[in-house]
């Protein structure tokens, strides 16, 4: 993480200073998107991002990003690819497949997908075939667009059900999951959702599968960093496909990946490249190798546990400043919280919490047609704040949210908070 201690911080430089050495290049020969760049730097040095599914990679994932790399077309996997001059491409994918199935024990890592739903796209055209029969968490209780919203490739091709969470507790209902699937009988089950703050039993969710004869494909886009920290319980021992993304917790470049056992992993294979993709991006694949070399450090899994704790921090103190938490806390990076306590619904605390400075999303909230708000703690943790600075967050949400007035003081003192703890210090 680029700031650790209160030492550390009070000797960063200005976010205004620390920008990356080839921005002032970019802005002689470029200025329009030169000034663009430089406003979005602003924007990320001086506000809260709180979107629990954006983080801040390091130097070293940025430069691969913009390396050379970017340059190359590289259909195909390595030793096998459709173009020449792959020698450096291979050697890269081959470095990031070893790091991913080292990270989290598995078999058969797919590091190409260019996002979270290209490998769940891959992952159900490996497994399924249009009109079966799938089971995933529904859309109001967590569920993401691909499992099974109808505008979605998800819900036009396969029949989804969705199971829910139980009213009382707002925890999974697994009674009803195995129902749903001995009368339904699906093909898989999926596991995964953006919103859902404790961690899903994955065993429980194997046994169903095994008890109906399914595939269990767990979605792992959010806690995948949480995983390769220690701080969050793996899928790869139960699940037959785990599909995640390499940005998020894990600190990587927006990105996805799939890892299975070696029994799918042609199908798997040929079901990202050649049925749903084309080249990979191989500056993206090598950025993928780094963060997860990063993510195997000490350090990291420090900083995994970290996020964590503070998730459970911020969850109480916004409990005391009278919004309802989901669930009760978190397992997780996730805090998703209902503001209709203090007589806002979840749209115009966003709203107001935006124009104090502080970034974040909504969600649906479960039984109820009313949205919250879903945020995180992955971006705040890298870059340095602790436990007494996620509790001042919780004030500052309180005090946005009940704000009708000029926001600016608000603002002023967020502002301050983010400028302190820069993403980028030097």
């Amino acid at each position: 993480m680029p700031v650790t201690t209160p030492a550390a911080r009070a000797a960063a430089p200005s976010p205004d200073t620390a920008l990356p050495q080839d921005f002032g290049a970019l802005l002689r020969q470029d200025p329009e998107i030169g000034s663009i760049l430089l406003a979005e730097t602003g924007r990320q040095s001086s506000t809260l991002q709180l979107i629990a599914a954006e983080n801040f990679t390091s130097p070293a994932v940025l430069a691969a990003l913009g390396s050379p790399l970017a340059n190359k077309y590289a259909e195909g996997y390595p030793g096998a690819r459709h173009h020449g001059g792959c020698e450096q491409a291979d050697a890269a994918e081959r470095i990031a497949v070893r790091r991913a199935t080292e990270l989290f024990g598995a078999e058969h890592a797919n590091v190409q997908p260019h996002s979270g739903s290209s490998a769940v796209l891959a992952a159900y055209a490996a497994l399924l075939r249009p009109g079966d029969t799938v089971l995933a968490m529904g859309l109001p209780y967590g569920g993401h667009l691909t499992h099974g919203a109808p505008g979605n490739f998800s819900g036009r091709w396969f029949e989804f059900v969705g199971y829910g969470v139980d009213p009382d507790s707002g925890l999974i209902d697994y009674a009803q999951v195995r129902a749903l699937a001995r009368a339904r009988r699906p093909k898989a089950i999926v596991c995964g959702s953006i919103s859902y703050p404790r961690h899903p039993d994955y065993e429980r969710f194997r046994d169903i599968a095994d008890e109906v004869g399914c595939y269990l494909i767990a979605d792992a886009a959010h806690p995948m960093g949480l995983i390769a920290g220690g701080a969050a319980p793996s899928p790869v021992p139960y699940a037959d496909v785990v599909c995640a993304t390499t940005h998020k917790v894990l600190r990587g470049p927006r990105g996805g990946m799939i890892l299975c056992g070696v029994e799918l992993s042609e199908r798997i294979d040929r079901a990202v490249f050649p049925f749903t993709q084309g080249g990979a991006q191989m500056h993206t694949v090598a950025a993928k190798a780094v963060a997860f070399g990063e993510a195997a450090t000490p350090a990291y899994a420090v900083y995994a546990h970290r996020v964590v704790a503070h998730a459970r921090v911020l969850a109480a103190a916004l409990e005391s400043e009278g919004f309802e938490i989901t669930t009760g806390g978190t397992d997780t990076h996730i805090v998703v919280a209902d503001p209709g306590p203090l007589g806002v619904d979840g749209r115009t605390a966003r709203e107001r919490l935006m124009a104090a400075g502080m970034v974040l999303d909504t969600c649906a909230l479960p039984y109820g047609d009313a949205r919250g708000i879903r945020l995180g703690t992955a971006a705040v943790t890298t870059q340095g704040m602790d436990e007494d600075d996620m509790a001042r967050i919780a004030e500052l949400f309180g005090a946005a949210v009940r704000q009708e007035g000029d926001p600016g003081p608000l603002r002023a003192e967020v502002r301050g908070l983010a400028e302190r703890n820069p993403p980028y210090p030097g």
